[in-house]
């Protein structure tokens, strides 16, 4: 239970070294979620944030936990620096590379997180894609900008960087104008972020300032990148490639990333399928559907967990043959381009048609007053389902119609938004950066009974 701090780093590997399994909690969790987690995996020490200390489960809620470590001084606890001086050699343990080496529970939309059973085997596949993929090595800085708590902070940051020997400078939260003048200060080469957090940079008045020639790989992923933020950031910083890289907690983060120099030609594709990676679309019954078309993408290879820790009704619904039922709709073309446009939850059907809400917002974010937006299906009696966007706008002003009418020069008439909630505040997010659009069709609900 630790945030981000090189501590977090130092306890992982310690772990590692054990021959034992860490499991990463993210430091938003509440108490009610931590009690379960440390129950569920029957974890035996927590190392944790004195100022989380209160969010630690009773004896009886936790009962093979033996050992509660603070980063500090926490009554309770015991001391991480009294730990680290200890003299006690480390055992020789014999560790299977397809041995579980990290539990992650995902944030689940209904009923109780998963734990995701990484495997060795696993985070060393994808950190040598990474490396291999962007270049990285003894000469790159990187900046860890996300929770390390999650699978892109544990993989595409921290083993990274350590399997090419470079530096990974660790930032405690992600202010973007001190990402920023930190990315200068520490020539900054390298980062993975969210589309939101470079659109936050993009909002800083200094970013076009600052001397960010060395930053030469900006990868991303958790979401669709605007096109229009990926030409505001090769205009302010040339030396910029940006990569495109779509996976999961369960891919052990990448399963596709998108080839250097291709993001441009290549504006509704999060790249192609990593080596050693077999990927299929598949229809509602199972079946494969032909290049181009359609389906819900399925994921098999070194990197994809062997399942859910203790959860074999979660394993018997999301795994087939191997193969991860990701949940995404997407297609495949004939040159292996991987298409992704919606999650398979998050589809619109209005009356028959569906509707891909990524479509939709591509085409809101286009319009110059908005800064972020999120598009939901609005329950209809008549229809079933109706558009609705949620848009959070810049300074200037902007009326529903306006939207609606730039959308409907844009978009086929049955996608166009037919309501919006308009405001100046942020759209709800995840500890990960990622748009919560549960709470957003929650919201829409509860406004309609009312």
């Amino acid at each position: 239970l630790l945030g981000n701090r090189h501590e977090f780093v130092v306890t992982l590997f310690a772990i590692a070294r054990l021959g034992a399994i860490a499991v990463p909690i993210s430091i938003r969790e509440q108490a009610p979620g931590v009690a379960y987690m440390l129950a569920h995996c029957g974890a035996s020490v927590v190392v944790h944030e004195p100022d989380l200390g209160h969010l630690l489960p009773l004896e009886e809620e936790a009962q093979a936990l033996r050992f509660r470590i603070a980063i500090g001084s926490y009554e309770g606890s015991e001391c991480y620096d009294a730990w680290m001086d200890a003299s006690t050699p480390t055992p020789v343990v014999d560790v299977q590379e397809e041995d579980t080496a990290v539990i992650l529970y995902t944030s689940g939309t209904t009923g109780r997180p998963k734990g995701a059973m990484l495997t060795h085997l696993g985070i060393v596949h994808s950190s040598m894609h990474y490396k291999i993929a962007m270049g990285l090595s003894d000469k790159d800085c990187s900046i860890a900008a996300v929770p390390l708590s999650h699978v892109t902070g544990l993989v595409a940051s921290i083993t990274t960087l350590i399997l090419s020997a470079g530096k990974l400078v660790i930032m405690p939260n992600f202010k973007a104008v001190d990402f920023l003048h930190l990315a200068e200060l520490e020539c900054m080469t390298h980062t993975l972020m969210v589309p939101a957090m470079y659109n936050l940079c993009l909002l800083q008045t200094s970013f076009e300032e600052l001397d960010l020639s060395k930053w030469r790989i900006g990868g991303f992923g958790g979401a669709p990148m605007p096109i229009a933020t990926i030409d505001n950031l090769t205009r302010i910083v040339p030396s910029l490639t940006l990569m495109n890289c779509y996976g999961s907690t369960e891919t052990t983060s990448p399963s596709t990333l998108m080839p250097r120099g291709h993001a441009k030609t290549h504006t509704d594709s999060v790249g192609i399928a990593l080596a050693c990676v077999e990927m299929r679309v598949m229809d509602d019954l199972g079946y494969e559907v032909p290049h181009g078309d359609l389906g819900e993408i399925w994921i098999k290879g070194p990197m994809v967990v062997p399942g859910y820790w203790e959860n074999s009704t979660a394993n018997a619904e999301n795994f087939t043959a191997g193969f991860w039922h990701s949940g995404d709709i997407g297609a495949i073309d004939e040159s292996g381009y991987v298409k992704v446009v919606d999650r398979k939850k998050d589809m619109i059907n209005r009356g028959g048609y569906k509707i891909y809400t990524i479509e939709v917002e591509n085409v809101l974010y286009a319009h110059p007053a908005v800064q972020e937006c999120a598009v939901v299906s609005k329950p209809c009696a008549v229809l079933g389902e109706r558009v609705h966007a949620f848009v959070m706008l810049k300074e200037q002003s902007v009326a529903e119609a306006e939207l609606a009418e730039f959308c409907r020069s844009r978009l086929s008439d049955y996608k166009v938004p037919e309501s919006f909630t308009l405001s100046t505040t942020g759209l709800p997010r995840n500890a990960n950066g990622k748009l919560v659009k549960r709470d957003l069709r929650d919201q829409l609900n509860r406004s309609l009974v009312v």
